[in-house]
């Protein structure tokens, strides 16, 4: 898939701190350098749980893990077929990670730099001084310049080209297994990948190094995105609220406007299909800074809807409006009779957002004036505010999520949907239940509800499905 700018990438780092950064010059006062991120390039921090499952993926594939100890690494999701994360560490690109739905499995996808970090026990190989040079520049690894070959190599597996003196200057993937590479004369061995080069240094930190060595940064964010909500606010002569969903882009939002106006009511849309994680949020969030929280409250909604038009799909996404913005349209007429909010919305997450005005009226809820303070902020923006703020976040994030919905959202990933499945066994067990009856009512394919094919109205080619 073709990567899509949507918005100046941001993000550098300063090897006197060994931190990222989103600016050119560190708070320390050292210059910073880029890191060539894959547009979008809304990078996160990976999160202990997601180093843990980094480090997994490569001890399994190579035999040794690729984040150090104490090391900051942050994840930027990149487009594929399902789902690839890009690894940071020590200010470059240490390769990615592939998400598999057929297999359920993930697969790392080195790059060169990932050698000053991992030495790997299997799936390496090692070529002569001779053909270093080309291998560098993207030249394949061919059978006469192969000086050694692991005994776990296969046919299409990721593997790490080294030098004599161990020197990594490649990666790529096996076009044949060890055994067979071994009786070669001549021909391809290992398809070489071409990347953009980066460096990584590598050297501990923490997240409060990070967020002081952004202070200023964070400042100037912080200054503009208040401006933006008071100049809104003095326009605008109705009350005020924050859109609040329990995720982390509501809360920073949040932060800033209770710093520009002093304490709002959140408005939250309860569409019956929240994770019991995203409920605590609201509840902690709600005690932490003393704010009322109206909510929608349409239980049955859903289900009505769900026995008569089928499960909420990509292409056929009628949840959001049922269960979302008409009970809010509701809410505010009922509580206000019009609202101003303000909302957690970014350019960095989507192109239709990136080319959304800063102010708008959903047409689907006419009552509702809503306004991004936080528009032009990446994710990291985000995560290093509500670190400097100690603000009390949802858990899910610590559990590998880098999204906050409806727990089964047809519009995520298989990657998301299986971790989930995993995870959440009870919450995924009861949706199943009903796919499945939906599955048998409508008599459509075995495994329709079970390999993710309800995500797309029409995919299994039958009638019923195309027409629910």
């Amino acid at each position: 898939m073709r990567p899509s700018y949507l918005g100046k990438i941001l993000l550098r780092w300063c090897d006197t701190c060994h931190v990222p950064v989103l600016s050119r010059l560190c708070s320390c006062g050292s210059e910073t350098r880029e890191v060539p991120l894959t547009p979008p390039g809304d990078a996160r921090p990976a999160f202990s749980r997601d180093i843990t499952w980094i480090n997994t993926v490569f001890q399994d594939h190579f035999g040794a893990p690729l984040v150090p100890e104490g090391h900051l690494c942050l994840l930027n999701k990149v487009p594929d077929k399902d789902r690839m994360d890009e690894i940071i560490i020590g200010g470059g690109i240490a390769g990615s990670i592939r998400y598999i739905p057929e297999s359920r499995a993930y697969e790392p996808i080195p790059r060169p730099e990932a050698g000053v970090l991992i030495r790997p026990k299997k799936r390496y190989v090692v070529v002569d001084d001779g053909a270093a040079p080309f291998i560098r520049e993207g030249a394949s690894v061919l059978a006469p310049g192969l000086l050694e070959i692991d005994d776990a190599v296969k046919e299409g597996d990721e593997v790490l080209i080294f030098t004599r003196d161990r020197v990594c200057i490649g990666a790529g993937r096996a076009k044949v297994p060890a055994e067979i590479a071994r009786t070669m004369e001549k021909g391809q061995v290992i398809r070489v990948r071409k990347n953009i080069p980066s460096q990584i240094i590598p050297s501990p930190a923490t997240w409060e190094d990070a967020v002081s060595s952004n202070s200023k940064v964070l400042k100037q964010v912080e200054e503009d995105s208040v401006g933006f909500v008071r100049e809104v606010k003095e326009r605008t002569p109705l009350p005020a609220t924050v859109s609040f969903s329990g995720g982390k882009d509501s809360l920073a939002t949040l932060l800033v406007v209770k710093k520009a106006l002093g304490k709002v009511p959140l408005l939250f849309a309860d569409t019956g299909m929240e994770f019991p994680e995203t409920y605590e949020n609201v509840r902690a969030v709600a005690d932490e800074f003393g704010l009322d929280v109206v909510a929608t409250d349409c239980p049955d909604r859903f289900w009505e809807q769900f026995w008569q038009r089928g499960p909420p799909a990509v292409n056929a996404r009628w949840c959001c409006k049922v269960c979302k913005l008409d009970p809010l349209s509701a809410l505010i007429c009922s509580q206000w009779g019009e609202c101003l909010s303000f909302v957690g919305q970014r350019k960095y997450e989507s192109q239709i957002r990136a080319q959304s005005r800063r102010v708008w009226k959903n047409p689907n809820v006419p009552s509702q004036l809503c306004a991004a303070p936080i528009h032009n902020w990446t994710a990291l923006h985000v995560w290093l505010y509500i670190m400097r703020e100690h603000a009390p976040y949802n858990q899910l994030y610590e559990q590998g999520l880098d999204r906050i919905g409806c727990f089964m959202c047809p519009a995520s990933d298989l990657a998301l949907i299986h971790r989930i499945e995993s995870d959440h066994p009870d919450l995924w067990g009861g949706w199943m239940t009903h796919l499945t009856e939906w599955q048998e009512k409508n008599a459509l394919p075995d495994n329709w509800a079970s390999s993710g094919r309800w995500r797309i109205r029409g995919v299994s080619g039958s009638e019923d499905d195309r027409n629910c």
